[in-house]
């Protein structure tokens, strides 16, 4: 399970970086897989899971949280 963690924790940075960038008008996905629609969507996809999956288990990995 820390691997998990740790895959979607770095996914959720790589999504949060494309928001910020994209409010600037520059969306990094697109950037970095060069426009390739079904990779863009699988991205997005695993950063949504990954998301998803911090959200309901935040506490328990979490060493602040999880008390």
């Amino acid at each position: 399970m820390k691997y998990l963690h740790i895959i979607s924790f770095i996914l959720l940075i790589i999504g949060g970086l494309n928001w910020l960038l994209y409010a600037f008008g520059w969306n990094l996905v697109n950037a970095i897989f060069g426009g390739i629609p079904a990779l863009e969507q699988i991205i997005y996809v695993l950063v949504g899971l990954a998301a998803v999956y911090e959200a309901v288990t935040h506490k328990n990995n979490c060493k602040v949280c999880g008390m």
